[in-house]
């Protein structure tokens, strides 16, 4: 039974980095590593609640002006970000088309996400490339109702190759490919995801297009010294997201025509694992410019297995997070974010036994800053009081950082009310 004695209170608020305006408790973050990372994620616990996305936009400026961050990547589509990041370094489009266009998941109609696009194309304007803060999406072009198919990433790597290399250095066929795709249609179909019969993804079609795949991003790995060279930095980096996009694609594709078990587990894992890819192949083209922020759910973001209970399945993955920390290193470092009380919740701290009322009250009086724990530091205090669990009466959507998951992350962002 947790026990919320005063001396865990007191315990719990000696550890916390209170973080006033400048926000000298990430600074003291950032100082106690031993080296800047290349990727510093941010996560959320549940999506729809600006008070999370603001933080970031605050955490950003800070970063940039204090620490040389030049990138933030969200939990977007890789693809269709481009055009939010031509509309933040050359101020290329309208504001609202691009929202619309340039995100995926309904995020382009986030106040905060608008408020993030303005303040970049304004930070951007008047300065050199190099100085400019780049805006990236890492999530795959999927959404809850289906995927999108592989067309459009497909044909655009390879005309990016044919037109650098010659179209006979590159061993498929644009017309040849083309006719494999076929209609886009069934790829499309939002059936599929809940019925493997629907799917065109194990088709002869399908399996000789993921060959065609892998073969175009080999491509791109043994000719990139040349490919680098031949033209712009940015349209080369596009051409190898969309290359890796279409095979991860054709992969998730497979996945959803299977009828094995772990299907869907293995569908999620295939977008964390493009997601992982695009991050850090976002670390490695942004080394030579500065760090990045990278924001999306805690979920994808921390060290360790993601796991969610849905309609009767206990699905398990490995995050994103996990995955390119195999690559980076200490070049990854992940906070995650939770809140006391949370919009769309039940109001107030209604579950008083759990990590998210502690928190709370140990922090009441920082309101409306966060306070930022050092997840070591909070795990030995928290193993000194046990009983203390994660909020039992969440709302689906909303995933309650859990203590047991410290050992996952850098450390916990966290607000009293994010309402």
């Amino acid at each position: 039974m947790p026990v919320q004695t005063a001396s865990l209170l007191a315990a719990v608020r000696e550890v916390a980095l209170p973080a006033r305006g400048d926000h000298p408790a990430l600074d003291r973050l950032l100082a106690a590593r031993a080296r800047p990372p290349a990727l510093l994620a941010l996560g959320e616990p549940t999506h729809g609640v600006e008070a999370f996305p603001r933080l970031r936009n605050e955490l950003l400026a800070h970063l940039v002006e204090r620490h040389g961050f030049r990138s933030v990547a969200l939990e977007s589509d890789c693809l269709a970000a481009a055009a939010v990041d031509d509309h933040v370094t050359t101020g290329e489009g309208d504001l609202d088309d691009v929202l619309a266009t340039g995100f995926s998941h309904g995020f382009g109609a986030s106040p905060a996400n608008r408020e993030l696009v303005t303040w970049l194309r304004d930070h951007n304007a008047g300065r050199h490339p190099d100085d400019q803060v780049r805006f990236h999406g890492f999530d795959a072009p999927l959404e809850m109702t289906g995927a999108a198919g592989p067309r459009a990433s497909l044909l655009a790597a390879h005309a990016y190759l044919a037109a650098h290399l010659g179209a006979g250095r590159v061993s498929h066929d644009a017309a040849a490919l083309d006719a494999l795709l076929g209609d886009d249609a069934p790829w499309t179909d939002p059936r599929a995801l809940t019925d493997p019969s629907l799917s065109v993804g194990d088709t002869a079609e399908a399996r000789t297009l993921r060959l065609a795949a892998d073969d175009l991003v080999t491509l791109f790995e043994v000719e990139a010294p040349r490919l680098r060279a031949a033209g712009p930095r940015t349209a080369y980096e596009r051409a190898l997201t969309a290359a890796r996009t279409a095979r991860g694609l054709l992969r998730y594709h497979a996945a959803m025509a299977s009828s094995a078990p772990g299907r869907v587990s293995s569908m999620l894992g295939l977008r964390d694992l493009m997601m992982a890819e695009n991050l850090v192949a976002i670390a490695r083209a942004q080394a030579r410019r500065g760090p990045c922020l990278v924001f999306a759910h805690n979920h994808h973001l921390h060290r360790g297995q993601s796991s969610w209970e849905l309609a009767g399945m206990d699905l398990r993955w490995w995050s994103a997070g996990a995955l390119a920390a195999e690559t980076l290193g200490d070049g990854y470092a992940v906070v995650a974010a939770d809140a006391g009380d949370v919009e769309g919740e039940p109001a107030g701290r209604a579950d008083p036994g759990s990590l998210q009322a502690v928190l709370a009250d140990a922090v009441s009086g920082l309101a409306p800053f966060p306070a930022f724990f050092p997840a070591e530091a909070l795990a030995g205090v928290l193993a000194a009081h046990p009983g203390v669990r994660a909020r039992a009466d969440a709302g689906p959507g909303y995933f309650p950082f859990d203590p047991g998951q410290l050992g996952d992350v850098d450390a916990v962002a966290f607000l009293t009310s994010a309402r």
